[in-house]
């Protein structure tokens, strides 16, 4: 949807734009034609003499209006609404954010190559970026990988190994990763009865207070410390997930992350489609970094809002 609304802003923009500078210069043109013949005419005058069709001043009077919303848009800055819980207890689904997209470099629009570097991903930055199997489509994970970095996770205890610039140093140095300790969290992962290993169904809210269906399974929240970035993720202890990308060489749950490509995963460990099942993301598929929820709505996966959650708006950890 988000590509479809692009293309149309971009088209709608360059038609009016077309008109724009047509109207512009044929307006000169017959107003200088005018005054050439008639040395005694009022500049003015001729102005409000030539006629030109309404729709035609009204293309021409958005293009300004269009071209800076593209502008911005393509290099500054986009919105986008979360639509999975993925990223939960971080972003929730129907929270709108605000993402960067110069924050790693202005792109060219067609191509997308390159064309000025701002900067790199940090280890923690939660970034919006084209899926590998499908560019067409937007995810939205944490970055956990860095180039060269070796990456550990263990499927049991939930918690990950890093081991930065392996690739070039092949050291073992062990990145600073620290856990809080486990608390029962408000969020119960929803399982379809008949294969609770498979076929998730979603996250929804249940109180502490209040007993968990069969078909589901109440998670659990804890603090993630990656150097100094501090974030909540969510597990469930009892359920085994499953790595499905083993890379060459490698053991699984075991990644060494290749020149200018990301490791990312989402804040919920065990709902999450990340780097773990289907590999790693290159560079060039980078569209910018999520800095701020600028709108909330209260709402749960294909379902209507029922509310607006005011107290969500502010800065993203």
């Amino acid at each position: 949807m988000a590509n479809i609304f692009y293309v149309i802003l971009t088209l709608i923009t360059f038609i009016t734009g077309i008109i724009w500078v047509i109207n512009n210069f044929k307006f000169i043109y017959t107003r200088n034609k005018k005054i050439t013949h008639n040395k005694n005419i009022i500049k003015k005058d001729v102005e409000e003499d030539i006629s030109k069709p309404s729709w035609i001043d009204a293309c021409s009077s958005i293009f300004p209006i269009l071209a800076i919303i593209l502008i911005v848009r393509s290099f500054i800055y986009e919105p986008f609404q979360i639509p999975s819980d993925s990223m939960m207890p971080t972003l929730l689904n129907g929270d709108f954010i605000l993402v960067e997209k110069f924050a790693y470099g202005l792109k060219d629009l067609i191509t997308h190559t390159m064309l000025l570097e701002t900067g790199k991903p940090r280890r923690g930055d939660i970034v919006v970026f084209k899926y590998p199997k499908d560019p067409s489509i937007n995810f939205i994970k944490r970055v956990i990988g860095l180039p060269g970095d070796k990456i550990i996770y263990n499927p049991e205890l939930k918690e990950l190994h890093i081991y930065p610039n392996y690739l070039v140093s092949d050291s073992m140095r062990n990145l600073s990763i620290t856990y809080s300790l486990l608390k029962e969290s408000k969020w119960a992962l929803f399982f379809n009865i008949n294969d609770i290993t498979e076929s998730q169904k979603g996250t929804y809210q249940i109180s502490l207070n209040e007993l968990v269906p069969n078909n589901a399974l109440r998670q659990s929240e804890r603090i993630e410390k990656l150097d100094s970035i501090k974030h909540d993720i969510l597990i469930i202890p009892q359920v085994y997930t499953k790595s499905y990308y083993q890379q060459p060489g490698l053991q699984k749950n075991e990644w060494i992350v290749p020149p200018k490509h990301y490791f990312m995963m989402g804040d919920n460990r065990d709902n999450s489609l990340d780097s773990r099942m289907w590999g790693f993301v290159p560079e060039k598929n980078l569209v910018g970094r999520a800095i701020m929820i600028w709108f909330s709505l209260d709402k749960n996966k294909s379902e209507w809002p029922t509310g607006v959650r005011l107290s969500r708006i502010g800065m993203i950890n």
